[in-house]
């Protein structure tokens, strides 16, 4: 038996997801958990759980912070996120702390099931468009972290808090066609034409 716990502060989807999964004759939900303290308290008392089905945003103890505590204390639980967020920040960061398995809350019953048995059974499972949407964000930020040098990632947060280009310029210590040609360079290395999208994607990335 593949032994579940829920953990999602949304009562009618936690409860519709763990009556779905009664009805497998290898699964067995041994606790429906409303947030991460709760899980984490149970986890205290019974610790032979296979899977925990968690969401991300929860009260008092979010779902990273329960990824976290399962990663450092090493615990054999094994997490597969559920959550409405498809945006590649997210996913990567669950998958980079230790999480097994990432499912939107849309998904259907043969994607669920082919997810926690493929867990249950030691793997990973991120389908396509999820692993998609997570190697497109990681390769971005890679790519884009590595095209700056250190003064075109000086100016770009100068140009981030505002700054005009005389004003950068005098900050530090060299002409405005110098800045010019540094901004130039900046927008063509990460392909954007104006600073509201440079900014934007800077942000994105987390150059800013």
């Amino acid at each position: 038996m593949i032994k579940i716990a829920i953990t999602d502060d949304h009562e009618l989807f936690r409860l519709g997801l763990s009556e779905l999964l009664k009805k497998q004759i290898d699964i067995d939900i041994v606790a429906e958990l409303s947030n991460g303290k709760e899980f984490l308290d149970f986890l205290s008392q019974k610790n032979d759980i296979d899977i925990v089905l968690l969401d991300i945003t929860m009260p008092e103890v979010d779902g990273f912070e329960v990824l976290d505590f399962l990663s450092k204390t090493k615990n054999s639980v094994k997490p597969i996120i559920i959550s409405m967020f498809d945006d590649g920040n997210y996913i990567a960061k669950c998958a980079k702390n230790g999480a097994y398995g990432y499912l939107l809350k849309n998904t259907d019953e043969f994607e669920l099931l082919k997810a926690i048995r493929t867990v249950a059974n030691g793997n990973k499972y991120f389908s396509p468009s999820i692993a998609e949407k997570m190697i497109n964000f990681i390769s971005e930020e890679d790519t884009s972290t590595k095209k700056l040098s250190n003064k075109e990632s000086e100016i770009l947060l100068l140009i981030s808090k505002g700054l005009t280009t005389k004003e950068i310029a005098a900050q530090l210590f060299v002409s405005s066609r110098t800045i010019e040609t540094h901004r130039a360079n900046i927008l063509k290395k990460l392909e954007v034409k104006n600073t509201a999208s440079l900014i934007k994607k800077a942000a994105k990335t987390k150059l800013i």
